[in-house]
């Protein structure tokens, strides 16, 4: 959730072996007792040789998802895209409050205790973050191979070189290339140039980008050093460094 899983469903979407439903369907947290008949009919209808996808971001944190997928189609490639875990709460944070202005601030819920520096991973937006826990019961059912991790920062500075490694784990021809992107200085981020059948470029909606309120500097410290050890484990775990760490440093 908010790392850029709403990107990479309309990037991909655009390939013509790929058809994606557009809505969550949340079959393997919410849903499941309605049984598969149910999620294949809200799936997209595809030919041979297509890909179908959905998104629902939820299945990272969701403890009986990896057993439940896995009971479905053991060989399911999964795809997760991760972001910098501190700019992940603040997102997760925001987008909580434009729905509910009433919520206490972003400092009052991130601590157990604020004087003791005492972080609260039981809140949702902070316990999401902690990608090596989630990461370990997936690694219980599927192999590394069968997983893509794409890094959300990187799907917004380089998104045709995030869609190739896409592409290639999906075992699609490169067909969504640079030539499909613009830079949107307005919202901050890479948007789709217009598709050849309509007239407007393809930007995602209002609710992405919106503007961060500010946090205490101490908070953002304090999350850092409290995120830092399981950042590095996941990094060991996918064998990849997201530079999550050197990132904050540059700053």
């Amino acid at each position: 959730k908010k790392g850029g899983t709403r990107a990479v469903l309309e990037f991909i979407r655009v390939h013509p072996d790929v058809r994606a439903l557009g809505t969550e369907p949340h079959f393997f947290d919410r849903n499941y007792e309605k049984g598969l008949e149910w999620y294949r009919n809200v799936m997209p209808k595809t030919l041979d040789g297509q890909i179908t996808m959905e998104k629902t971001p939820s299945y990272f944190v969701t403890n009986e998802a990896p057993r439940r997928i896995h009971s479905m189609a053991k060989d399911t490639k999964l795809i997760v895209v991760v972001r910098n875990p501190v700019t992940r709460a603040i997102s997760d944070y925001t987008q909580t409050l434009s729905k509910k202005p009433e919520i206490p601030t972003f400092e009052v819920l991130a601590f157990k205790n604020r004087t003791l520096g005492l972080i609260d991973a039981s809140w949702s937006a902070i316990r999401i973050g902690i990608y090596a826990l989630h990461l370990e019961n997936w690694l219980q059912y599927f192999p590394l191979s069968q997983i893509l991790f794409v890094s959300g920062e990187r799907l917004i500075t380089d998104p045709a070189g995030e869609m190739a490694k896409v592409q290639d784990f999906l075992g699609l021809k490169r067909i969504v290339t640079e030539k499909h992107f613009y830079f949107n200085k307005t919202k901050g981020f890479p948007c789709l140039k217009k598709p050849e059948d309509s007239s407007a470029p393809r930007c995602l909606g209002k609710s992405k980008g919106r503007t961060h309120p500010k946090i205490d500097p101490d908070v953002i410290h304090r999350l850092r050093k409290f995120y830092k050890p399981f950042n590095v484990m996941f990094y060991q775990m996918t064998g990849q460094d997201f530079q999550w760490e050197q990132e904050e440093s540059d700053k």
